[in-house]
């Protein structure tokens, strides 16, 4: 089998299919991987996170009238414009009705087809199939993951990763074909029409062009002027489409953008914990924002060392560059720089651990090169090189890894059983946001249990700090809920 993909065999939509059909053993792999993790998600339920907003009564997802389908095209669906994600719901509806099962299965479907994207797409940038298949694999099954693959309302995630992944593919090569820069642009189209994530993507396509590929600077900003000018069109979309403040964690909300930053740096250093060794998740996370200088000022020390040593390598190796601002073009869009009902969340994480993990797993190949060569020469002088060494340490070290996070994964999948599964797990996590004791009560409620909903909103009143917007949510649905008798 061929190590590597060839460039010149990748430019029309079936070519992609070629180029799976080509690695289809380590794809079936894959696809056995996602199967196995996840597949036990069909027998959930919808959450009451989302959900019922995106689906459950949601009436644009329920009808082909042409009216409806225009709706579909233009209106904004929880403070998002996504027509895409709301037309793949509209599919899902037609098919599976109110079966929640099938919701999870188009979404299981939409992150395998993830996976096969990113073995494809780091595959072809490394011309190393062995890295390629490990970044996947670990993108597959990581912890952070099960938030935006199992919850419902996360499609929108799922179906404009598919596209960033497939515009990519076509995009960062050194030579592209008119029929590339198409199919590229057709997909980056889909990108945007599924999630505002997607904006990002000229800018990492112009850091391909410019440092890996060597096309002149001006050149390299006019092939993204034309995509930059969608994506600044999409972006206004978006922005005006944050009309609510619902939801979420909001304290942020009054914070100048130097404070957001100097958070932000602290947040960012908690995403790389996250990936490398990830801990107790949660469906939300109130990081601190006050009384954390020392954790800014180590943090800002420690990326800008960071960014300091990856422009010196990126010399030598610029993909290497190349993945380190990936990552961080990736974290942009939600890191608050425009403001969002969260400061942090796993689904954030969904494809920037494609180029962390792609780091990662490079620089262990590396390591083991060097280890390699210096047992030869010191240890085993006159030896030939061993072809066995460096796949069998570097298997041992991707299945340690593939092992831990599946055990995490499988733990943390069941919390999203259902809606009243959710909540009481997450109170536990994070008993001080307001708004999970409100979606905890939210839940005893819709099972008919409105005495023990109220208690907890009682409680929420006395034993957190909620602001305007949530007191008077707790109250209106106490004196609801009271007098239900």
């Amino acid at each position: 089998m061929s190590n590597q993909i060839q460039p010149d065999q990748r430019g029309l939509p079936w070519q992609l299919l070629q180029a799976i059909k080509t690695e289809w053993r380590a794809c079936c792999l894959l696809v056995l991987l996602v199967l196995i993790s996840f597949g036990m998600a069909i027998n959930f339920d919808f959450v009451n996170w989302d959900d019922p907003w995106y689906v459950i009564h949601n009436p644009l997802v329920k009808s082909w009238h042409p009216e409806n389908l225009q709706k579909v095209a233009t209106q904004v669906v929880t403070r998002n414009y996504a027509p895409l994600t709301v037309f793949s719901f509209l599919l899902d509806h037609s098919v599976y009705g109110l079966w929640a099962g099938g919701y999870h299965l188009t979404n299981i479907l939409l992150h395998l087809v993830n996976v096969v994207l990113v073995f494809l797409l780091i595959t072809s940038l490394t011309k190393n199939r062995m890295l390629g298949w490990a970044t996947a694999a670990v993108f597959a099954i990581h912890p952070v993951q099960v938030e935006t693959v199992v919850w419902i309302s996360s499609r929108k995630g799922l179906l404009s990763g598919a596209f960033i992944l497939a515009s990519l593919w076509y995009w960062l090569r050194k030579d592209r074909t008119l029929e590339q820069n198409t199919c590229g642009f057709l997909c980056f189209i889909g990108a945007l029409l599924s999630k505002a994530l997607a904006v990002v993507v000229p800018a990492i396509v112009f850091c391909y062009d410019y440092w890996v590929a060597k096309v002149p600077f001006r050149e390299a900003v006019r092939k993204q002027v034309f995509p930059g000018c969608c994506a600044l069109l999409l972006l206004v979309i978006t922005m005006l489409a944050q009309t609510s403040e619902l939801g979420g964690v909001r304290d942020h909300f009054g914070m100048s953008k130097l404070e957001l930053i100097s958070v932000d740096t602290v947040i960012m250093s908690k995403y790389v914990q996250m990936l490398l060794w990830p801990g107790t998740r949660s469906v939300l996370y109130d990081p601190p924002t006050s009384g954390i200088a020392w954790n800014v000022a180590i943090s800002a020390v420690c990326w800008l060392l960071a960014a300091v040593l990856f422009v010196r390598m990126g010399k030598r190796q610029p993909l290497i560059l190349f993945a380190g601002a990936t990552f961080i073009l990736l974290l942009i869009p939600v890191l608050n720089l425009f403001p969002i009902t969260t400061l942090m969340n796993d689904r954030y994480l969904y494809l920037p651990s494609i180029p962390f993990f792609a780091l990662i797993f490079a620089g262990a190949m590396q390591l083991l090169e060097r280890l390699r060569d210096r047992i030869l020469v010191h240890v085993l002088p006159g030896k030939s090189r061993s072809g066995y060494f460096l796949p069998a340490v570097f298997g041992v070290l991707v299945l340690s890894m593939l092992t831990r996070f599946s055990w995490q994964t499988e733990r943390y999948l069941t919390i999203w059983r259902d809606g009243l599964t959710l909540w009481q797990y997450t109170s536990t996590q994070v008993p001080e946001i307001p708004v999970v004791q409100i979606q905890l009560a939210n839940s005893y409620h819709s099972q008919g249990d409105s005495e023990r909903a109220v208690n907890i909103l009682r409680h929420a009143l006395q034993q957190t700090k909620p602001d305007e917007l949530d007191r008077e949510r707790m109250q209106q649905k106490i004196r609801e809920w009271s007098s239900v008798k």
